[in-house]
C-alpha cells in the first residue's frame, strides 16, 4: 500500500471516528434528559393505548368494545403500531410507545449532531448543540407515550438528512410527520423545498478552511465527476410530493371512513387563534428559538439555512392557527425543535462568538427555567396517573357505562363503555356547542347513554361537599353535569382518589 493510500485511510478512520463520536454525543444529549423526565406522560396517551389494545384483541379500531368505529386519535395509524404490544392492556401499550418514543428521538438526535457537524463556520456552532439536553419539552414528550416522540425524530430527520446529502429522505420525513400531526403541513413544506438548496458537498475535516461567507445560494452543480443533474424544478416537485402527499392520504382516508378529512378532535377542540398566539408567544421564550434571533447574522446565511428559518416560522404560525394546545410543555411546537437547533449552529458559524454566546444563553435560560419549574412535577404526571388507576379500578367494577371528561387512565381502570364528555373519540358529543372541557351537555344524554356510573374531577384543593353536587369541580361539562336537575338523587359518591391534586370522584347509580 502506497503512502497517499495509507494517509487516505487514515483520514477516513479519522473521519469515521470522529462521526461517531458527534453522533453519540448528539444520542446522549436527547437520551439524558427523556430519561430524567421518564415519568412524564398525559391522559390522551392512554386513549390510543385502547384504541391499540382493542385492535390487539380483534375488535377492531374502536375506543369501546362494543361501540362504533370513531376516529379518536389524531394520528392515524399510530395506534395500529402500538398493537402488536398492546394485547395485555392498554398500560402495556404505553409503555411500549414510552420505548418506541424514546429509541427514536434519540437515533434521530445522533443524526441531527452530524448535520450540525456538518455546518461549516467556526466552532461555535456546536453550542447550539446545548439546547438538547436542556429542553424538557424534548425530553418529557419522547418519553410521554404520544406518538409525538416519533415524530419528533421524524422532524430531525428531515432536516437532518438534507444536511447529510438526502434531500429527499428528508422531504420523506418531514411528509410522514405531517401525516401524524396535521399542524406540520406548512413546516413540512417549507422545509422539503428549502432543502433542495442544502449543499451536496463531502463534510469538511475540522482542518480545511472555512466556506465563503456568501448570501447567494450554494451551487447545484455536481462535481465534474457526478452525473449531470437533473433540473432545479424536477426535484422541487418530488420534494413537495413526497412532503405533501402523505398529509393529502391521510385526510382522504379519514374523509371515507368517518366522512371528514380532518380529525375529530379537530371538532372536539375548536380553535381559538388568542389562545394560539399566547401558546405560540410562550414557547418562542421557552423552547429555544431566542437562539435565532440575529438579523444581522441572517443576511449572511444561504438559502438553506434561510429556509429552516422559514420552517420555524412557518411552524409558529400554524400553531397560532391551531389555537395552540391545552397539554403541557409546548408539545405542539416540539417536532419543530431540532430545526431551531441546526438553524442556530448556521446563525452561530455567521455571528460573531460573543453575539453567539448572548443568544444561547438567553435560549437556555428560557429552557432552564422550565426544566427547573415544571420538570418536577412532570416526572411525577405518571406515577400518579398509574397510583388513580389502582386507587379507582375497585369502585368502578361492575359499572357498565361511565362518563367522564379525562377518559384514558379511566380506559386502563374499567373495561366498561366509556361516555366520553370531551368528545375526542364521540362524534355526537364533539359536535355540541362549547369547548372540549365545556361542553353543553343536554339534559337526559346520561339516561339515554344508560350511564350507570360518573367520574368527576375536583377543582384544585376542594373537598368533596355535602351534597355532592355543591363540590367544586375542576371543569365546566363536570359543574354541568353535577347540577343537572336530579343529579343528586340519581348519583352517589363511593370513592375519591387519594392524589392532592388529582381528587376523581367515582359515582354510581343510587338504585343499583
Amino acid at each position: 500500500m502506497g503512502t497517499g493510500a495509507r494517509r487516505a485511510r487514515a483520514r477516513l478512520v479519522t473521519a469515521t471516528a470522529r462521526a461517531l463520536l458527534v453522533a453519540l454525543a448528539g444520542a446522549l444529549s436527547a437520551l439524558l434528559p427523556a430519561l430524567a423526565l421518564s415519568g412524564f406522560t398525559v391522559d390522551d396517551a392512554l386513549i390510543t393505548a385502547r384504541y391499540a389494545h382493542h385492535l390487539a384483541l380483534g375488535l377492531g379500531y374502536r375506543f369501546n368494545a362494543a361501540g362504533p368505529v370513531t376516529d379518536g386519535v389524531t394520528p392515524l395509524g399510530w395506534a395500529f403500531a402500538l398493537a402488536p404490544f398492546a394485547a395485555e392492556g392498554p398500560l402495556a401499550g404505553l409503555a411500549a410507545a414510552r420505548v418506541i418514543g424514546v429509541a427514536s428521538w434519540t437515533l434521530a438526535a445522533g443524526a441531527l449532531a452530524l448535520a450540525v457537524d456538518r455546518v461549516s463556520g467556526r466552532p461555535v456552532r456546536f453550542a447550539a448543540l446545548a439546547l438538547l439536553p436542556a429542553s424538557a419539552p424534548l425530553g418529557a414528550w419522547s418519553a410521554a407515550g404520544m406518538e409525538t416522540g416519533v415524530v419528533l425524530a421524524l422532524g430531525a430527520l428531515s432536516v437532518a438528512l438534507p444536511a447529510l446529502g438526502r434531500p429527499l429522505a428528508g422531504a420523506g420525513c418531514a411528509g410522514l410527520a405531517a401525516a401524524l400531526r396535521p399542524e406540520l403541513l406548512p413546516f413540512a413544506l417549507v422545509v422539503a423545498l428549502s432543502a433542495q438548496a442544502a449543499p451536496r458537498a463531502a463534510p469538511r475535516g475540522e482542518g480545511a478552511a472555512p466556506a465563503p461567507r456568501s448570501s447567494s445560494p450554494p451551487s447545484s452543480s455536481p462535481p465534474s465527476s457526478s452525473p449531470p443533474a437533473r433540473p432545479g424544478w424536477v426535484g422541487a416537485l418530488a420534494a413537495l410530493a413526497l412532503a405533501g402527499l402523505p398529509f393529502v392520504a391521510v385526510a382522504l382516508v379519514r374523509l371515507s371512513l368517518f366522512g371528514r378529512p380532518a380529525p375529530l378532535a379537530a371538532l372536539a377542540k375548536a380553535p381559538d387563534a388568542a389562545l394560539g398566539a399566547r401558546y405560540a408567544l410562550a414557547c418562542f421564550l421557552l423552547t429555544g428559538p431566542l437562539s435565532l434571533v440575529a438579523p444581522r447574522a441572517w443576511r449572511a446565511l444561504p438559502a438553506w439555512p434561510r429556509g429552516l428559518l422559514a420552517a420555524v416560522a412557518a411552524h409558529l404560525l400554524a400553531v397560532v392557527a391551531a389555537g395552540g394546545d391545552w397539554m403541557p410543555l409546548s408539545r405542539l411546537v416540539v417536532p419543530a425543535l431540532p430545526a431551531v437547533v441546526l438553524a442556530a449552529a448556521h446563525v452561530a458559524s455567521q455571528a460573531g462568538a460573543r453575539a453567539t454566546a448572548l443568544r444561547i444563553a438567553l435560549a437556555l435560560a428560557g429552557q432552564l427555567f422550565v426544566m427547573v419549574r415544571v420538570g418536577p412535577t412532570a416526572a411525577r404526571v405518571g406515577p400518579e396517573r398509574l397510583r388513580v388507576v389502582e386507587e379507582l379500578r375497585g369502585p368502578l367494577a361492575g359499572a357498565q357505562v361511565v362518563a367522564a371528561l379525562d377518559i384514558g387512565w379511566l380506559g386502563a381502570a374499567t373495561g366498561a363503555t366509556i361516555v366520553d364528555l370531551a368528545g375526542v373519540t364521540d362524534p355526537a358529543i364533539a359536535a355540541l356547542p362549547g369547548g372540549h372541557t365545556t361542553k353543553r351537555i343536554p339534559g337526559g344524554l346520561l339516561d339515554a347513554r344508560g350511564v350507570d356510573a360518573l367520574v368527576l374531577l375536583l377543582a384544585e384543593g376542594e373537598a368533596l361537599a355535602t351534597p355532592w353536587t355543591a363540590s367544586r369541580f375542576a371543569r365546566g361539562v363536570e359543574l354541568r353535569v353535577a347540577r343537572a336537575p336530579g343529579a343528586g338523587e340519581a348519583f352517589a359518591p363511593v370513592a375519591v382518589s387519594g392524589v392532592p391534586h388529582l381528587r376523581y370522584v367515582v359515582l354510581r347509580r343510587a338504585d343499583r
